[in-house]
């Protein structure tokens, strides 16, 4: 979007409009418990299987999105079991790491496997796009605004990063244990936890909430 505006000679020159002007910008918000309740019961009574399964294992895994999208079913299972942990190569990092897969998530998981009649080697995800071998980022994206908006919420304040950030959070407001957020999220330095939960803010919220003067 630009503008036009004039100078002190007379002319007239173009003016671009700052590009974050209207927009909410900044960390997406995590959802709460409540949320994720919400989200899951709503799908589920929609008989969504495909997205049951995408919804809990995004929330389970906290990987990015790159890196869910892109997850076949061998990475995910064990013979023809879901397995109750896996490993993967972070796209953006190179670097390996694991998480737990709840028994809510591997029922869920397990159920769209066979709807699917998905093999070892198939993208757990398979976009119905012609050309594309799995749902990309942006599809993701979408389909996770519909479950925001679905639920009631305001659509701008989430994202794919609320889904890897939201366990993580309860995680570390139960434990404050850091460093075991940091090898759940697969990040290599401490101080991009930090950053990314943006936990410096929550606590120093937290300890004025209970301020009652």
């Amino acid at each position: 979007m630009k503008s036009l505006a004039k100078t002190q000679t007379g002319t007239t020159t173009c003016r671009k409009q700052p590009w974050n002007k209207g927009k909410l910008i900044g960390q997406k918000s995590p959802f709460k418990p409540k949320d994720i309740w919400a989200i899951r019961v709503h799908l589920e009574m929609e008989h969504r299987t495909r997205e049951l399964a995408l919804f809990n294992l995004g929330f389970d895994s906290k990987l990015r999105g790159c890196d869910l999208v892109a997850l076949k079913v061998r990475d995910i299972c064990h013979g023809e079991q879901v397995s109750n942990r896996a490993m993967v190569m972070q796209h953006k990092t190179q670097r390996p790491v694991q998480f737990e897969i709840t028994p809510t998530t591997r029922e869920a998981v397990d159920a769209w496997i066979r709807q699917a009649h998905l093999k070892s080697d198939d993208y757990l995800f398979p976009s119905r796009l012609h050309g594309s071998p799995h749902i990309g980022t942006r599809q993701y994206a979408r389909i996770l605004h519909r479950w925001v908006r679905d639920i009631g919420l305001d659509t701008t304040a989430f994202g794919t990063h609320s889904m890897r950030r939201s366990k993580a959070s309860m995680i570390y407001k139960k434990s404050k244990n850091l460093r075991a957020v940091q090898i759940l999220l697969g990040h290599s330095k401490l101080e991009s936890t930090v950053r990314y939960l943006g936990i410096e803010v929550d606590d120093a919220l937290d300890l004025a909430e209970q301020l009652d003067i």
